[in-house]
């Protein structure tokens, strides 16, 4: 297997990054003294928006209007946004007014965060319908202009200062699908933009897991652990259960599973980084995030052989023509 192939696998590079971020965090070797939380939250930031740039700029103009496709549109904001961001929100509120409360404030980014911008490209790779995917990413995202500060505000609202919410908000999302749109008509290598995003990815996962403060009683952990499992594993099966059960067939099941299941832990991280960083809490709150990042990757490598594998795609698609 070559170094371009491993470069471009998003399950390799994110494994990689949580095992040298980890290693460098208890190993003490992280540079804090240069990598402080202001350059942190400002790299992270910058890295995320071009990272968002380069990836929306794929979706084409084309089959994007909301009237038109409406019940996609619903279909993508309900599983993208309100769905998914259910069990981290009921996990911080169980939590809030516990001694873990600020680490719990991790949950409510987590909440807040749309799907991945991944979900259109993984769609494409296990025969999902792309049109869907890639019509509610840019959705999606437009909405997460208003549901994220609304999310953060109903939460934290007292404890952050909301101007930065928005200011962030802008900074992360609203400019980059401006930007993307300037850059649809240009022509990108896939591979490199795969191994462009994937260092991206590795870098934003290192500030962050590598800066984490661990410091706790074991049993939070679990419980971060449990309420990321509930949120990727067991929300993913039981939209691949039910819609199984109602006869939809795969090519929507596959994007819906990835809309409700596959979080940005980028704009997660970003955001608790920017929002967090000037009350001192974000090395705490990175916590919730983190663990979850560990769930992810499981989850990720658990839909590529399992849920998502090349021989039940097979029979499955057969089965439906």
């Amino acid at each position: 297997m070559s170094i371009i192939t491993l470069l471009k696998s998003s399950a390799f590079m994110m494994t990689l990054a949580l095992v040298v971020a980890l290693a460098t965090n208890f190993g003490g070797v992280f540079p804090g003294n240069v990598l402080s939380a202001d350059v942190r939250s400002n790299l992270t930031v910058l890295t995320l928006a071009v990272m968002l740039t380069v990836s929306l700029s794929r979706i084409p103009y084309q089959n994007l209007n909301p009237v038109k496709y409406g019940r996609s549109v619903a279909r993508a904001a309900l599983l993208g946004l309100v769905v998914s961001s259910a069990i981290p929100l009921i996990g911080y509120y169980l939590l809030k007014d516990t001694e873990f409360g600020a680490q719990a404030m991790g949950l409510v980014f987590i909440a807040a965060t749309p799907f991945a911008a991944s979900v259109g490209p993984l769609s494409y790779i296990l025969n999902g319908d792309m049109e869907h995917a890639m019509r509610g990413t840019i959705i999606v995202y437009v909405l997460s202009l208003a549901w994220i500060p609304l999310v953060v505000w109903a939460t934290l609202g007292e404890v952050v200062d909301m101007t930065n919410v928005v200011i962030t908000v802008i900074e992360l999302i609203a400019i980059p699908l401006l930007a993307s749109r300037l850059l649809v008509k240009v022509k990108m290598n896939k591979d490199y933009m795969a191994v462009f995003l994937n260092c991206c990815i590795f870098l934003l996962v290192w500030l962050s897991v590598g800066s984490t403060k661990f410091a706790g009683d074991a049993w939070i952990f679990v419980a971060f652990l449990l309420i990321a499992a509930l949120r990727s594993f067991g929300l993913g099966c039981a939209v691949e259960t039910v819609e199984k059960k109602a006869g939809i067939h795969w090519h929507q099941r596959v994007t819906d599973i990835l809309m409700t299941s596959y979080k940005n832990k980028g704009i997660a991280i970003a955001t608790c980084m920017a929002v967090l960083g000037p009350t001192g809490l974000a090395p705490v709150a990175m916590v919730a995030i983190a663990t979850s990042i560990v769930v992810e990757v499981l989850w990720v490598a658990f839909m590529d052989s399992v849920l998502f594998g090349r021989r039940r795609m097979e029979r499955e698609l057969a089965a439906e023509d």
